[in-house]
Parts: structure tokens; sequence; C-alpha cells
């Protein structure tokens, strides 16, 4: 957990919650002491429709070339 003063939570309080969104706990001091903290929102995940993502996949072709190659052919070949 990192603590951190009122001041330096204020001028960089973007920062402090990047850091709680990634799981980071951040506490906030005030003369030394623990007066806050920033946690990130745990919110539930959705379940993935299988049946809804077959259907949106089921007539997509597979890719012949792998992976790097078509990223190679991609950056050596177009303008970007």
């Amino acid at each position: 957990m990192r603590s951190i003063n009122l001041a330096d939570a204020k001028a960089h309080l973007s920062e402090l919650v990047t850091q709680a969104e990634d799981g980071e706990t951040v506490q906030i001091l005030r003369r030394g002491k623990p007066v806050a903290q920033l946690t990130a929102v745990k919110q539930p995940r959705q379940p993935i429709d299988i049946t809804l993502l077959r259907s949106l996949t089921k007539d997509m072709s597979f890719q012949n070339e792998s992976a790097g190659d078509f990223v190679r052919h991609m950056r050596d070949t177009d303008r970007y």
C-alpha cells in the first residue's frame, strides 16, 4: 500500500486514481496520520454469451498466414 500526504495527493490525483484502477491501494495522510484511502471499485464482470459469440464468428474465414507475418507485411508495405 502506498502512502502520500494530502498536499501531494491534490497535486497528483489523476495519477493516484490510475494507480487505484490498476489495483494498488493508496492511503492519504494528513499530518502523518491516515485519513482516506483510494481503492478500485469492484465491478462484477458480465458473463460472455457463447451463442452470440459463435454466431458473430461462424462466417469468418481463418487467416492463412501467421500473425507475425501479417504484421511484418503490413509494416513493410503499408503507409501509416
